[in-house]
């Protein structure tokens, strides 16, 4: 444990050693809209699956954050790496650059979600000054255990304005997020659009789902039937893109008990048999595509699934 003037950092190997409710109200105030991956059940889920383990190269190293009545005030999902698997930021040059000038890169320690590509809040606490007991506790924590860095990974621009004083840098990233401009329907979207592009968006569309029934279940609408299928798509993409996915049955099941309500499935099927898949978690302002699969290979079905649904959706 670390001590500052009011502040405990303590450092737990294990999600379920925090109290749920406890994470959660610092991880989704009422205040804010809702993040569904940085719930306690999603980051457990993880866990308790053996995705994010330390078999994994993920070994857990949750801070937490007590003020001097002990209540919980702030919170860092964190955890110690010996390799840059599954974080979506490519740091192998920096990684063989340390190793080249003698060097060691890894351990590393990474705040972050795991598998999850998603920006959102890294540290999670109301008050600057617990949020500053935190990042250095992790300095702290990185200087005893050995570990080269500490990474944050996804973080907002306020949290990088945060951290700077600290001697944390920043590395900008880029990525393409869709947002409803007040559209009451998908041709709203399209009439925003020139006349080629909604002519070529309608043209593909009416090939994806021609002969196909796109399903749309959420909660407890999703069967164990569902989610066998969708498991078998996202191992084929996975296994096509990286060779090994990174999640696998048990985490899906743990995700359907427990946070089926933030969970949108689509299936697409084609003579009562379903070909495709993708899955979609629902936050407090925002709709995140996050894994796709299929079985069979239909001409645009991808962009069906995976990009006009889900505008459908959010809209």
């Amino acid at each position: 444990m670390d001590s500052g003037d009011a502040i405990t950092v303590q450092i737990l190997g294990d999600l379920k050693n925090i109290d749920r409710a406890a994470w959660d109200a610092l991880a989704n105030p009422s205040d804010a809209p809702f993040d569904p991956f940085l719930c306690w059940d999603f980051l457990q889920a993880l866990e308790e699956s053996g995705c994010a383990a330390p078999n994994k190269g993920w070994q857990p190293a949750h801070l937490v954050a007590h003020d001097r009545t002990g209540a919980i005030v702030g919170a860092m999902p964190l955890y110690a790496k010996d390799h840059s698997y599954g974080e979506y930021v490519f740091d192998h040059s920096w990684a063989d650059a340390l190793m080249r000038a003698g060097g060691r890169y890894y351990p590393k320690l990474q705040c972050a979600v795991p598998f999850t590509p998603v920006p959102g809040r890294r540290i999670l606490a109301r008050d600057a000054s617990v949020a500053s007991a935190l990042a250095q506790g992790a300095i702290g924590l990185a200087q005893r255990a050995g570990a080269s860095s500490v990474h944050a990974t996804f973080a907002g621009a306020e949290l990088c304005e945060q951290l700077k004083p600290l001697g944390y840098l920043t590395r900008i990233g880029l990525q393409y997020h869709w947002f409803n401009r007040g559209y009451a329907h998908f041709d709203d979207f399209l009439a925003q659009l020139s006349s080629q592009k909604r002519k070529n968006i309608r043209k593909e569309r009416a090939r994806a789902t021609d002969g196909m029934t796109i399903k749309r279940l959420r909660g407890p609408e999703i069967a164990a039937r569902d989610w066998d299928f969708f498991f078998r798509c996202y191992q084929d993409t996975g296994s096509r893109k990286w060779g090994s996915p990174y999640l696998n049955r048990k985490f899906f099941a743990l995700l359907g008990e427990r946070m089926a309500e933030s969970c949108v499935l689509l299936v697409a099927e084609e003579d009562g048999h379903p070909v495709a898949s993708a899955l979609n978690l629902v936050g407090g302002d925002a709709l995140y595509g996050r894994y796709w699969g299929r079985v069979a290979d239909v001409p645009f079905l991808h962009f069906e699934l995976c990009y006009y649904q889900a505008i459908e959706l959010a809209i």
